[in-house]
């Protein structure tokens, strides 16, 4: 990029980083983004340079991956139901461990590496996340159903200069520990907290009015057209329930929802900072 390119990139994002001083972003981090190296670095100095320049943001991750290698390594078989893990007494222990534990430091590390201030947190921390239950056609064992966030303790790291990073593990009111969705826990946390926006990361472009079409992308979605998106079969499959995560944290005070495409090297910064932005965005 010569100098008069990266000149209009800075003077473009100028309005923006304005708009969006003092405002507080929740990304949900998980596909590719989270497995390859090069993207994870992008992320990390993305976010770094959003609280830079003065934007709160918080982290919410999953860890499927990472659960799966685990599992496997003690002997024990994953199990889904309707995309859902199957998660028991000896499950459950492992998704804390490796969720809370082994990810959740991980990425506090590589943020601090990339010149952000992080501390880690999970569910369980100040009963941030309380969950019951989820109650199916079929017993999940841990899952749980968010019912109350308590937005204390992601106040308290923001309003000390730190990013948050939440773990999405949640506690129980029958002293249980439940596993819970991680979209579904950005979505809550992003409307508790009244952040500006809510923004989920995948490994798709966005909403595709053709799965088989990458150029078919939908780039903005009211959130009251979602209804008949899914009555045409536009929103299916795996996409329904990020979409209703969408339409959710709109309807309850989030001023826009993205879903973006994680693959992309600083995507995040993409859609935040540029006039063309990326992936679709829910209003």
């Amino acid at each position: 990029m010569d100098i008069n390119k990266r000149a209009k990139v800075l003077i473009q994002a100028m309005p923006y980083i304005r708009k969006f001083s003092g405002e507080t972003i929740v990304v949900k981090y998980g596909g590719n983004a989270m497995i390859n190296d090069k993207l994870k670095s992008a992320v990390m100095s993305d976010i770094a340079l959003m609280r830079l320049v003065g934007v709160n943001v918080v982290l919410v991750h999953g860890g499927g991956p990472e659960i799966n290698a685990m599992l496997k390594a003690v002997g024990k078989e994953s199990k889904f139901e309707n995309g859902m893990r199957v998660t028991d007494d000896e499950t459950i222990d492992i998704v804390q461990m490796v969720l809370a534990g082994k990810v959740n430091k991980n990425l506090v590390q590589l943020m601090e590496k990339h010149g952000g201030k992080a501390i880690g947190l999970c569910g369980l921390d100040g009963n941030m996340l309380m969950a019951e239950k989820l109650v199916t056609s079929a017993d999940l064992g841990y899952v749980g159903e968010i019912k109350e966030v308590n937005p204390e303790p992601l106040q308290n790291v923001i309003n000390n200069g730190y990013i948050p990073i939440v773990a999405t593990v949640a506690s129980g009111y029958d002293g249980n520990v439940y596993n819970v969705n991680a979209d579904i826990a950005a979505a809550h946390i992003a409307a508790k907290i009244g952040a500006k926006k809510l923004i989920l990361m995948t490994d798709i472009r966005g909403l595709l009015r053709d799965v088989n079409d990458e150029e078919s992308l939908i780039s903005v979605v009211n959130v009251s057209e979602v209804p008949m998106l899914k009555r045409e079969g536009i929103i299916k499959g795996g996409m329904i329930p990020k979409i209703d995560c969408c339409v959710e944290a709109v309807r309850s005070g989030v001023s826009r929802a993205h879903i973006i495409d994680g693959r992309i090297e600083h995507s995040i910064l993409i859609e935040m900072f540029s006039d063309e932005g990326i992936g679709t965005m829910f209003y």
